[in-house]
């Protein structure tokens, strides 16, 4: 269990700490020079079970609040220290107030100093703590008095803080490893270290991570667990990493994370809830903040949402805007501080790592934000599979909640989401916009051939723009296939259609092209245009070009270029070549594209771009620079039937 102090400057904290473990936690020359607590301090003590006290000592001057927050990430119980002659004063106040904020429930509270004072005076201090803990996550914690000096009271402290780590039931932290950095050092011999505090997952040697930003990859030749050697540490363990990389202790700071490269996702911007504590000024719209996340501090604006002004007390939906990259996920804790760092002004958590850049507060948008405050997943998304007709992309829902693959796929099942990949995104859909795409993709068809009897069908990327323009290309390969299974529609090359739907061409057109075919069919890959065929026929052009768009529509031509149509067998035929030289060189190049369809040189590399075009346009394949990719084997298939 890691138990971190909190209090006003001078009250004991490190004595305490001392005390309790008989380890001096102020490390550096200058607090041992000062006699006054700079930075983060660190002690242990063994329990009897073979198990761990951790220490995190916190400075407790005004200007170092900043260091009391990195050490108040991830701990376990908070030790708030309050000097019996003193009583509560201005930093255990404010302490008290940012711990609350962070969500921070289990504590006791150590009344030090109980030499120096008499009885009536501890009786006083006893109340004021007892009036200071009223209203906040910490009310009704038990109270120790004790000297640190002398040791009076203790043993009290100790034996209450071992009874509460044998009972001690951490919550199962699932997903992938996290870690906020709070020191990084080099040792001889080692190598970097970096220091911290797990949030989440487990972290073992020989393992790889990220340092993250700036997304430095790192592998863990070394870790000691509670200030122990160890071969695997976990959620809530203070771990020391020893890591290999191509970097220097210079390139890592406080503040950064060191995380599985899954969660290695940096931004500049989330949506979360906040509250301004009582007695607090109220909190403006686009006020400047410093935010502490995690171990950083960042400066920052706060955009309200749901309203222009949050009063002492009194909560809000807003989007944190900050001026560099950082790491979060859903659920982390914040606190704002003002512009100079003087103050705390509210404190929240996060609940949206992926907020929209438009329409943040239409009232549907809110209404998913206060969703997002149920801590249950499920729930979450629940309401965003029903929200979504075109579908959710559950790989960016699995990150920002850091599911671990077996919860994930049992939500996924849970919910009977529709599942589909595209690259490295899974795609999921909730069964009854599913059921509501299947009717818009008939409908879609049914009106377009009443609309164009003449058409054989709709082109596949053509429909599903008619669909759904937002639906993915997968989840539309999936709902296709999936009525073509049923019979519900039909494909013709790379047409889809109603099965009972025949294009209609009229038996004087049929005549007239085969006079005309003959022409196409004699140079299948480069046939003559519009013109070329009316002036070698003698039919006229315009009557030509109508007749070709008629036969267009049938199926039966593609129009590759303005006025230049090829027949569906050449298309079909053009189609296998770029799908060989895909498979044979992972790309299609213009050149080698063209030596296959004219060996004899009867072509020219305009018409072979025009012809890669084609098919980029279509859907079948898609340009990246100068090289032209196979969409997808679903994509691929469709020429398959021709």
């Amino acid at each position: 269990m890691l138990i971190g102090t909190a209090g006003h400057i001078d009250h004991g904290k490190t004595t305490l700490v001392k005390a309790l473990t008989g380890v001096d936690a102020d490390r550096l020359p200058q607090e041992k020079a000062r006699g006054m607590t700079l930075d983060l301090g660190y002690a242990y003590s063994l329990l009897a079970d073979g198990g761990v006290l951790g220490f995190v000592d916190v400075p407790g001057h005004e200007k170092l609040i900043h260091n009391m927050l990195a050490g108040a990430t991830a701990i376990d119980l908070v030790l708030l220290v309050v000097a019996a002659d003193d009583g509560p004063m201005p930093q255990t106040r404010e302490h008290l107030e940012m711990l609350d904020l962070l969500g921070m429930t289990r504590g006791a509270v150590a009344l030090t100093k109980t030499d120096a004072v008499a009885p009536e005076r501890l009786d006083m201090a006893r109340a004021e703590v007892a009036e200071l803990l009223v209203g906040t996550g910490l009310a009704g914690s038990p109270v120790f008095a004790l000297s640190g000096r002398t040791g009076e009271g203790v043993d009290a402290l100790r034996a209450h803080l071992e009874t509460t780590a044998a009972n001690f039931v951490r919550p199962p932290s699932g997903g992938g490893f996290r870690l906020a950095i709070d020191r990084a050092f080099s040792l001889t011999g080692v190598g970097t270290v970096v220091t911290g505090t797990a949030h989440t997952g487990a972290i073992g040697v020989g393992e790889t991570v990220t340092l993250a930003p700036p997304g430095l990859k790192a592998r863990v030749r070394g870790l000691h667990m509670q200030d122990r050697p160890a071969a695997r540490g976990q959620a809530g363990d203070r771990c020391a990493l020893a890591l290999k990389g191509d970097f220097e202790k210079k390139d890592i700071a406080r503040g950064m994370w060191l995380v599985d490269p899954s969660l290695a996702v940096a931004l500049n911007r989330f949506h979360g809830e906040l509250r301004v504590p009582a007695g607090r000024a109220p909190l403006r719209h686009m006020q400047s903040v410093h935010v502490h996340l995690g171990t950083e501090d960042i400066v920052g604006r706060v955009a309200l949402l749901d309203c222009r002004e949050v009063g002492a007390g009194e909560r809000a939906l807003a989007e944190i805007l900050l001026e560099r990259d950082t790491l979060a996920l859903r659920g982390d804790r914040f606190v704002l501080r003002d512009a100079g760092a003087q103050r705390t002004v509210a404190g929240g958590r996060v609940l949206d790592i992926f907020p929209p850049t438009r329409h943040k507060r239409t009232p549907e948008r809110l209404d998913l934000l206060d969703r997002l405050r149920n801590d249950d997943p499920a729930v979450a998304l629940a309401f965003l599979a029903d929200q979504a007709a075109n579908g959710i992309d559950l790989s960016r829902f699995a990150l920002a909640w850091n599911l671990g693959e077996a919860e994930f796929d049992a939500l996924q099942r849970h919910h009977g989401l529709r599942v589909s990949r595209d690259g490295d995104t899974l795609l999921g859909i909730a069964p009854a916009a599913w059921t509501g795409l299947r009717d818009r993709l008939i409908d879609a068809l049914t009106q377009e051939h009443a609309r164009a009897p003449d058409m054989i069908g709709v082109e596949r990327e053509r429909l599903r723009r008619m669909t759904s323009v937002k639906l993915a290309r997968p989840l539309f390969d999936a709902l296709c296939a999936e009525l073509m299974a049923a019979g519900e529609i039909a494909q013709t090359r790379t047409w889809l259609h109603l099965p009972d739907h025949r294009a209609s061409v009229t038996e004087s057109d049929r005549l007239l092209f085969a006079e005309l075919r003959t022409l196409l069919d004699a140079r299948p890959y480069n046939p003559p245009r519009v013109r070329d065929v009316a002036d070698a026929t003698g039919t006229p052009e315009h009557q030509v070009r109508r007749l070709f768009k008629r036969l267009a529509r049938a199926g039966e031509l593609y129009p590759v270029a303005h006025d230049h149509y090829f027949t569906a067998d050449a298309v079909a035929e053009l189609a296998d070549i770029v799908r060989r030289l895909a498979e044979e060189q992972d790309a299609v190049r213009v050149a080698p594209f063209r030596d296959a369809i004219y060996p004899a040189g009867e072509g020219g590399r305009k018409v072979a771009v025009q012809i890669l075009e084609f098919f980029d346009r279509i859907g079948y394949t898609r340009r990246v620079r100068d090289e032209h990719l196979l969409r997808s084997d679903s994509a691929a298939r469709q020429w398959a039937d021709r």
